[in-house]
């Protein structure tokens, strides 16, 4: 089955000037050009959030996958009709941003952030390599469904945060921290439901890391004043409330 993309591809091949055909430096062009526009769509919006892998990344592995991907379609000469495997070069980039994706994830006190930015590196990448290897239109097509996902679901996510948050303590280590919070959850008509408990040495004093989610199936969630009352009801060294990534 021959695509639109192929169709242009076609097209612009059979452009010449004086005799020298032009059309794969136009594709790589347009290639380049489209790579920079919509893995920089997809990094913006992680700037704006503030994220540690921002606008410049996702550029510069999107430019550098799809560049990769051209090399490995026209950079490798044919030898007596035996063509190379194209997709050998592509296999690399997909492993070697994985282990740059891993780097934007971070695990601190059982708490994991960045999984999102690392998808979207990863995904840059993926924009890169069909931006390269001329299949346009799924570019631009995946491009929206990332950005409706990143910014579209963000007012969905944050309802469904309101009525079952993540909440992070860090309390002194005889606290009976978890029947505390149960039972102010309770008298607020909430359940609790505990995701993990850590102790750990922080210089002299021992503390507890307790990170659980209340919920509630009928109404929002109050989050500062319950967060507030559970401070005060554990002496907790800090109370943080788990926002998406």
């Amino acid at each position: 089955m021959i695509t639109l993309d192929q169709k242009i591809a076609e097209l612009l091949n059979s452009w010449t000037i004086d005799g020298w055909p032009i059309g794969n430096f136009v594709l790589v062009v347009i290639a380049l050009l489209l790579s920079l526009l919509l893995c920089g769509a997809v990094g913006l919006e992680r700037e704006v959030r503030g994220r540690t892998a921002g606008l410049r990344t996702h550029l510069l592995v999107g430019v550098g996958s799809c560049v990769i991907m051209v090399v490995s379609i026209y950079g490798f000469p044919v030898y007596d009709g035996v063509k190379h495997d194209i997709a050998r070069l592509a296999a690399q980039v997909i492993s070697g941003v994985g282990f740059l994706g891993a780097g934007a994830i971070i695990y601190r006190n059982s708490s994991t952030k960045g999984l999102t930015t690392a998808s979207t590196i990863w995904l840059s990448m993926a924009i890169g390599l069909a931006c390269g290897s001329m299949n346009f239109i799924l570019a631009i097509v995946a491009t929206l469904m990332i950005l409706l996902i990143l910014v579209g679901l963000r007012r969905f996510e944050k309802r469904i945060a309101t009525l079952k948050p993540f909440i992070r303590l860090i309390v002194p280590v005889d606290t009976p921290v978890l029947s505390k919070v149960t039972e102010i959850a309770k008298k607020h008509g909430y359940e609790v439901t505990p995701i993990s408990t850590e102790r750990y040495a922080d210089g002299e004093k021992e503390k507890i890391d307790f990170t659980f989610r209340i919920q509630s199936t009928k109404e929002a969630i109050d989050i500062e004043a319950i967060s507030e009352e559970i401070r005060l009801a554990t002496d907790a060294y800090s109370v943080e409330v788990l926002q998406p990534n």
